[in-house]
């Protein structure tokens, strides 16, 4: 196993620089630049002083030669400073990342309940009328987009029923628990952030959970005299559930995409929303160094899952 996670490990680092190609090549190459971004295009400034400002941020030099002193920087551990706010990249990350690892999670943690539970019941009483419902709900969570189910969420829950604030992580003036407060205005996101994901779970625990139950040691099972509980929890469940440790892991990419509208919609102060704000401001070292983080997550999250499906599934070993 320690072999097995070393090699994953440095067949990590060719990934990682890849991705980071792409993503300084494709944020370079986009219209526009930092310093026009950052000028009024009425203001008169000479044509001179636009060069002398590229100049000074040394994003005139050619776009191999910036990516190799970016890559330099980063391999002593420095992300850079913010062309906009003129911090470092690592301490603007460092104060958004928790925000959002608190709404991945807690929208993960609601998906693979409700997702799992729902499925396995659907499962069990296959065709039955909840098992036709949950379906057609999975086809509705699905096809509709996260952002469609956050404005109808916002309307329902904070102006009609005022259940829920509309943005942000607190009230200044609040006089609930902090804990509380921020609970109060984290149910709701999360909550939309993990609808797509119950129904990615609810569908592929149902097709698990059936495809064990056709297998030939589950009759065997029965055919022993085991009493059906025993026969669902010890050989269906045991086995059906192992697919959805990798699903887990798979589904981090899909959350930080999901995030990005989350976060702008509900003004929560996160890192995707922070990634959208200095786009738009062709901030190049915070566009780097939001995209290393999170391409380091997944890595590290399908490593993870690797690591778990050994763990649960004693016939899994890496050699």
């Amino acid at each position: 196993m320690g072999r097995y996670i070393v090699r994953r490990i440095l067949i990590s680092f060719p990934v990682l620089l890849g991705i980071t190609v792409v993503t300084f090549t494709f944020a370079n190459l986009a219209p526009g630049d930092p310093v026009t971004a950052m000028i009024d295009p009425m203001s008169g400034i000479e044509p001179g002083e636009v060069e002398k400002l590229k100049e000074a941020l040394g994003i005139n030099e050619p776009i191999p030669v910036r990516y190799f002193l970016w890559l330099k920087e980063v391999a002593r551990g420095n992300l850079g400073y913010s062309y906009v706010t003129h911090r470092p990249v690592a301490a603007m990350i460092a104060e958004r990342l928790p925000q959002t690892l608190q709404l991945m999670l807690t929208a993960l943690s609601i998906s693979i309940v409700l997702g799992v539970s729902l499925g396995i019941y659907a499962a069990f009483n296959q065709y039955s009328l909840l098992d036709n419902v949950f379906t057609f709900m999975v086809f509705i969570g699905i096809s509709v987009p996260a952002f469609f189910f956050a404005l109808l969420a916002i309307y329902m829950f904070s102006f009609r029923i005022p259940l829920f604030p509309t943005s942000g992580i607190k009230e200044p003036l609040s006089t609930l628990p902090p804990i509380i407060d921020r609970l109060h205005h984290l149910v709701l996101p999360a909550a939309v952030l993990g609808i797509e994901g119950v129904a990615g779970f609810l569908r592929y625990t149902r097709s698990s959970v059936l495809e064990v139950m056709r297998q030939d040691y589950v009759t065997t099972a029965r055919a022993k005299g085991l009493r059906e509980r025993a026969v669902r929890i010890g050989h269906v469940l045991r086995n059906a559930l192992l697919p959805l440790v990798t699903i887990v892991g798979l589904s981090l990419p899909s959350l930080i995409g999901g995030a990005l509208f989350i976060e702008v919609l509900f003004s929560w102060p996160g890192m995707a929303r922070m990634a959208i704000e200095h786009t738009l401001g062709r901030d190049y070292p915070v566009i780097m160094g939001i995209g290393l983080v999170s391409a380091t997550m997944v890595l590290l999250s399908n490593l993870f899952a690797d690591i778990i499906y050994t763990v649960v599934d004693p016939r899994i070993r890496y050699e």
